[in-house]
C-alpha cells in the first residue's frame, strides 16, 4: 500500500463489509419470522407454547452454531468458519421453504440458527482482529449495520409477499438463499485474521495481511504487540475463560450479552404483529409497522456507527439502557390503556431508535474487544452462547407472558431489567475506545 498513508481505509472497509454480510443473514432470519408468524399460526395451528418454541428454535441452533464456530475458528481459522456458516444457512433456507410439517420446520429453523450463530460470533471477532484501533468500533458496528439492512429488506419483502396467498411464508424464508450465496462468494476473497495466523505460527502470512491494511510502522508495532500477547500461549480450554486474571472481563461480557436480549427489544422485532394486533391493527398495518421499524433501525444504526469511536462505548450504553427503561413504562401503560395504534407506533419506534444507537451495536463491539488474545475465541463463544440462550428465553416466554399478563405486562418487567442494566454498566463497564486489543489486555492484567 501507499506508505504515506497510515491505513488502507478502502481495503479495511471492504473486507469489513464482506465479513459483515454474515450479519445480514442474522438480520434476515431474525426478521422473517415476524412477517411469517400470521401465516404460520394458521398453517400449523400454533398455541402460545408452540409459537414461542418455533420462534426461539433459531436461538437453540445459534447456541450450537457458536460452539461449532469456536472450534473451527481455533483449528482452521476465522475464514473457513464464515464459509461453513454461509453454506449451512443456504441449505436451511431451502429446507424451511419446503417444510411440510411443524417438526420439520422447527428442525430446519434450528439448522438456520447454527449458521446464524456461527456468523454472529465470527463476524465481529474477525472484523475486530483485522481493524486498527482508531476505527475498530466503527468497523465492528458495520456488522450491526448489515443486521439492520437484513431486517429492513426482509420486512419489505414480507410486506410485498403478504398478498401472494397462504404459501407466502415459503417465499419469505426461501429468499434467504440469495444473501447466503453472496456471502459465500465474498468470503472466498477475504484474508485470514492476522492474529489467528500469528497464533497458528504463520508470522509471514500475518505480515502480508497487515501490510495490505496499514503502513510499515503499523505492521511492525502490531506484529510485536500480538507476539507479546501470545507469549507462552497454548490451546485454551473453556476452564481458562474463568481463570481469576480474566474473570472480570468475561463476566462483564456475559452480562452484557444477556442484557442485550433481556432488555426486551427483540420481542418488538419478533412479535410486531402480536403487539399491534392487541390494539386492533389489521394484518396489512402490522406488516407495515415492521417496515417502519426496519427504516428507523437502519437510520439510528448509522448514527451509532458515526458516534461509537467519538462518544465512546460506555456513554452510549448508559443512555440506551436508561432510555429504554423509561420508554417501556410508557409503552406498557399505553398498551394497557388501549390508546390509538399511532401512539403505540411512536413509542415503539422511539424504543427502536434508542436501542439501535446504543445496546444493539455496542454490545457486539465490546464483546469483540474486551477478551485477551489467548482466550478470545473461547471467551467470545461463552458470551455469544449466553446471548442466544437469553434470546431463546425472551422469545419463548413472551407469548406465554402476554397471554397471562396481557400484551402490556412483559414491558413493565423489561423496564426493570433495563434499569438494572444501567446500574451494571455504570459500575462495571470501562471505556475501550481508541485502544488496541493488546492495550486493553494489558489494562486488564494491571487491574
Amino acid at each position: 500500500m501507499n506508505q504515506s498513508k497510515p491505513f488502507n481505509n478502502v481495503y479495511i472497509i471492504g473486507i469489513s463489509f464482506i465479513s459483515a454480510l454474515g450479519g445480514y443473514l442474522f438480520g434476515f432470519d431474525f426478521a422473517v419470522i415476524s412477517g411469517a408468524l400470521p401465516f404460520l399460526r394458521k398453517e400449523f395451528a400454533l398455541d402460545p407454547l408452540w409459537e414461542g418454541f418455533l420462534t426461539g428454535s433459531l436461538a437453540l441452533g445459534c447456541i450450537a452454531g457458536c460452539l461449532i464456530a469456536g472450534n473451527i475458528a481455533e483449528k482452521y481459522g476465522r475464514r473457513p468458519g464464515l464459509m461453513v456458516a454461509a453454506f449451512i444457512f443456504a441449505i436451511s433456507s431451502l429446507g424451511i421453504a419446503l417444510s411440510k410439517g411443524l417438526v420439520f420446520f422447527v428442525v430446519m429453523r434450528f439448522a438456520a440458527g447454527i449458521g446464524v450463530g456461527m456468523a454472529s460470533m465470527l463476524c465481529p471477532m474477525y472484523i475486530a482482529e483485522i481493524s486498527p484501533a482508531a476505527v475498530r468500533g466503527r468497523n465492528v458496528a458495520i456488522n450491526q449495520l448489515t443486521v439492520v439492512l437484513g431486517i429492513l429488506i426482509t420486512n419489505l419483502c414480507n410486506y410485498f409477499l403478504a398478498d401472494t396467498g397462504v404459501d407466502a411464508w415459503r417465499w419469505m424464508f426461501g429468499l434467504g438463499v440469495i444473501p447466503s450465496a453472496i456471502f459465500l462468494i465474498g468470503v472466498i476473497w477475504l484474508p485470514e485474521s492476522p492474529r489467528w495466523l500469528m497464533k497458528a505460527g504463520k508470522p509471514e502470512k500475518a505480515k502480508q495481511v497487515l501490510s495490505r491494511i496499514g503502513a510499515a510502522a503499523f505492521v511492525d508495532t502490531t506484529l510485536k504487540a500480538i507476539e507479546k500477547s501470545l507469549t507462552g500461549a497454548t490451546k485454551q480450554s473453556y476452564k481458562a475463560v474463568f481463570a481469576k486474571a480474566v474473570r472480570p472481563a468475561v463476566l462483564v461480557g456475559i452480562t452484557l450479552a444477556v442484557f442485550q436480549q433481556f432488555c426486551g427489544i427483540n420481542v418488538v422485532f419478533n412479535y410486531t404483529s402480536t403487539i399491534f394486533a392487541s390494539v386492533g391493527s389489521s394484518l396489512n398495518q402490522q406488516l407495515f409497522e415492521t417496515v417502519s421499524i426496519g427504516i428507523v433501525n437502519l437510520i439510528f444504526t448509522l448514527l451509532a456507527m458515526w458516534q461509537v469511536d467519538k462518544l465512546g462505548r460506555r456513554p452510549l450504553m448508559l443512555i440506551g439502557s436508561l432510555g429504554l427503561s423509561v420508554l417501556y413504562i410508557a409503552l406498557a401503560f399505553s398498551l394497557q390503556s388501549h390508546v390509538a395504534a399511532g401512539i403505540i407506533s411512536i413509542l415503539v419506534l422511539l424504543a427502536i431508535s434508542v436501542y439501535a444507537t446504543s445496546i444493539a451495536p455496542i454490545t457486539w463491539v465490546l464483546i469483540s474487544e474486551i477478551f485477551p488474545n489467548k482466550i478470545r475465541s473461547e471467551a467470545s463463544t461463552v458470551a455469544v452462547v449466553s446471548l442466544w440462550g437469553a434470546y431463546f428465553i425472551l422469545v419463548f416466554t413472551f407469548p406465554i407472558l402476554a397471554k397471562v399478563l396481557g400484551t402490556y405486562g412483559p414491558f413493565y418487567l423489561y423496564a426493570v431489567i433495563c434499569f438494572c442494566g444501567f446500574l451494571f454498566i455504570k459500575t462495571k463497564v470501562k471505556e475501550t475506545k481508541g485502544q488496541t486489543l493488546e492495550e486493553l489486555e494489558d489494562n486488564l492484567v494491571r487491574h
